[in-house]
């Protein structure tokens, strides 16, 4: 599978698409724990299938020392006992602003206060940002399709 385009073959666009990937790197830099970050945006990337965010984050984790049987189960993070509850109100969090549509209301109330009880306000601005940095990356990759499967660890950073 070829993709149906290469941002960053014209000028403009490639040069917005790099100030925009810049912010994912400021988020690798943020507070919020690194194994929360890659958990967070492997579930983002799944809910929304994207196979090329599926791949970098599962091999990054991998590279960053994550257990496979924690990435393998996040899919279903809800019926598994390896994340920490910090963890798991993250990926409900991610959960419900990816699915901003079918929730019909965003992050409830309730997952709000449990994530503040478990990450402070920067935490919170970093995760709150990763979920909608994935978001947007998911939808550039899906719509251009591109391919999944060679991504080499640190390829992006």
């Amino acid at each position: 599978m070829d993709a149906r385009l290469n941002y960053f073959a014209s000028p403009n666009p490639g040069k917005a698409l790099k100030h925009f990937m810049s912010a994912g790197k400021a988020l690798k830099e943020s507070p919020l724990p690194a194994a929360t970050q890659e958990l967070v945006a492997l579930r983002v990337s799944q809910i929304n299938g994207c196979a090329v965010c599926i791949d970098m984050h599962t091999k990054e984790a991998t590279a960053a020392g994550e257990a496979p049987v924690r990435l393998n189960l996040v899919a279903a993070w809800r019926e598994a006992t390896v994340f920490t509850e910090a963890e798991r109100v993250a990926l409900e969090l991610a959960e419900q602003g990816t699915r901003v549509a079918d929730a019909a209301g965003g992050v409830s109330n309730e997952v709000w206060a449990r994530a503040a009880e478990h990450y402070d306000g920067e935490q919170l601005t970093a995760l709150v940002t990763l979920v909608s940095f994935m978001n947007a990356v998911n939808r550039l990759n899906i719509i251009t399709q591109q391919p999944a499967g060679d991504y080499e660890v640190g390829q992006f950073h």
